[in-house]
């Protein structure tokens, strides 16, 4: 149980003599607070010792050093740490109060911001309050959260304690509300599909099913928005975006999480070519802002991954498949028979009955796709094999490609792009061969026939774009773990062993 932890009955000790004293140790509304930022930043080169400017700050304590009658604190809010100075004379008939402050209590604190005589911005406190009492304590103050499961199982310790996951989920928010101000400037309005479908079309991937139990039908937790966007296309909304959670039944690693966040966009009358100058600026400009952010100067958008340097400067390197499938497999990627020959060569089983496009887009990833991480600077690849992609539509002149891109960073996919294939009838071609043959759990098993009827009232030509958020947001704040930039990844649940303290709170 909890109340087993070592400090839990010393702390619950105190909590009582907060109580004692007439105090709610869990706070109440706190009007007027400033961040440590603001509070900061009413400190000047001219600001004396005691201070001129009142600041009232709430936040969690990370340090205390109690020194007998004055009491330094260390206070850290999302925006920073600010110390408080509490002083036996200031205080008076508070001091008593004060001396029950402990490491991992939230607070507020009231004074003149000043600094100590070895200039450290201070607020000298003449009120305080406590908003939290800690019951258990924080991670060390040394060492931080640095057991990488824990940290992902209690995020919330991994927040309070290490101050780089923090300014790694400020980056999200921050880079993600950049991409919408970045679309809504080019007119595109945001939508919401459903993440419950009844047929989990738009990608080839294994979908979650669940079952509800009202209608007492089965649905799945969505692949992709795709097929519900372009109806939007077809409805007369011709700029249309989404933000949300695409779920994909399949591997974990440190590129994949079964719960993912996805921008998708669809622009009518544009294409292949359109989608790649709005990818490549919008990249660009974001990693132009990181660099900026981090106080690079020198006008390239360079960034660092890894043990690596990544510059996003545009324009972006651009690739064609073939070129790659040529230089990396051996072979002509027309070259049906060698193409064949070579995936019996290196052990792709049961090649004679496999789609050809089927066996290139395995050669390629075996070995043309990992030669893309040599790439300091990103990269287009372009004109995939037409079997790869049934909603895509087919190069003028070549059906056999389709005009589609994939964009990659450091070797990782991180876009997918196509001209949208709009002729009802040649979708319906495209996605009964890509049926065929696929197992009942397939995403992609079943025709969605109302799509099909939507291409028939009607779609305008256009782009469509897809980019993996969390990738992005990896890429943009040096994280080589996608669980690094996802709150709570998913994780197997914990085995904890029958006395083991730290339960749930159910058994307190």
């Amino acid at each position: 149980m909890i109340s087993e932890h070592p400090q839990f009955q010393e702390r619950h000790h105190r909590l009582e003599k907060w109580r004692a004293l007439g105090v709610d140790p869990y706070g109440t509304r706190l009007d007027g607070v400033q961040s440590v930022l603001d509070a900061k930043a009413l400190h000047t080169e001219n600001t004396p010792h005691e201070g001129t400017q009142i600041a009232r700050i709430c936040g969690r304590i990370v340090l205390l050093r109690d020194i007998g009658k004055l009491i330094f604190i260390t206070v850290q809010d999302s925006s920073g740490k600010l110390q408080i100075g509490l002083t036996k004379q200031m205080l008076a008939a508070d001091w008593e109060k004060a001396k029950l402050l402990e490491l991992g209590d939230i607070a507020w604190f009231e004074g003149k911001v000043g600094h100590t005589n070895t200039g450290e911005v201070t607020i000298w406190a003449t009120g305080f309050g406590l908003s939290a009492k800690a019951l258990l304590p924080l991670p060390d103050k040394f060492h931080g959260l640095t057991d990488t499961e824990l940290r992902y199982r209690q995020r919330y310790l991994d927040l309070a304690a290490n101050s780089s996951s923090m300014s790694v989920f400020q980056a999200r928010s921050r880079i993600i509300a950049e991409i919408r101000s970045f679309l809504h400037q080019r007119k595109f309005i945001e939508v919401e599909t459903p993440m419950m479908q009844s047929m989990a079309g738009g990608a080839a991937a294994r979908p979650f099913l669940t079952h509800h139990n009202a209608l007492d039908i089965d649905l799945y937790l969505r692949v992709s928005p795709e097929l519900f966007l372009k109806r939007l296309l077809v409805g007369g909304m011709e700029r249309v975006f989404e933000i949300n959670r695409n779920f994909r039944n399949e591997g974990i690693d440190t590129r994949h999480n079964p719960e993912f966040t996805m921008m998708e966009l669809y622009e009518a009358y544009s294409d292949l070519a359109g989608m790649m100058e709005l990818t490549e600026t919008l990249v660009a400009t974001l990693a132009e802002n990181e660099a900026r952010l981090q106080t690079k100067t020198d006008g390239r958008a360079l960034l660092p991954f890894g043990d690596r340097q990544i510059d996003y400067t545009a324009p972006f390197e651009r690739i064609a498949y073939g070129d790659l499938f040529q230089k990396h497999v051996g072979v002509a990627m027309e070259d049906g028979v060698a193409v064949r020959k070579a995936a019996a060569d290196c052990g792709i089983t049961h090649s004679d009955s496999k789609d050809a496009d089927v066996l290139r887009g395995e050669l390629f990833e075996r070995f043309a796709e990992p030669s893309l991480k040599d790439y300091d600077r990103p990269v287009f690849v372009f004109d995939y094999p037409a079997g790869l992609c049934p909603l895509t539509r087919r190069k003028v002149g070549n059906p056999s490609i389709a005009e589609r891109f994939e964009l990659y960073v450091a070797g990782m996919e991180l876009a997918n792009a196509y001209t949208e294939l709009n002729d009802p009838e040649v979708q319906y071609e495209t996605l009964s061969a890509q049926l065929a043959g696929l197992p009942e759990h397939e995403s992609m098993a079943r025709m969605d026939h109302d799509f099909v009827t939507a291409l028939c009232h009607g779609m305008p030509p256009a782009g469509g774009l897809g980019i993996g958020i969390d990738r992005l947001i990896m890429l943009l704040t040096n994280c080589t773990s996608i669980r690094d930039v996802i709150l709570f990844p998913l994780l197997r649940p914990a085995l904890r062993p029958a006395n083991d303290p730290a339960v749930s709170a159910q058994n307190i």
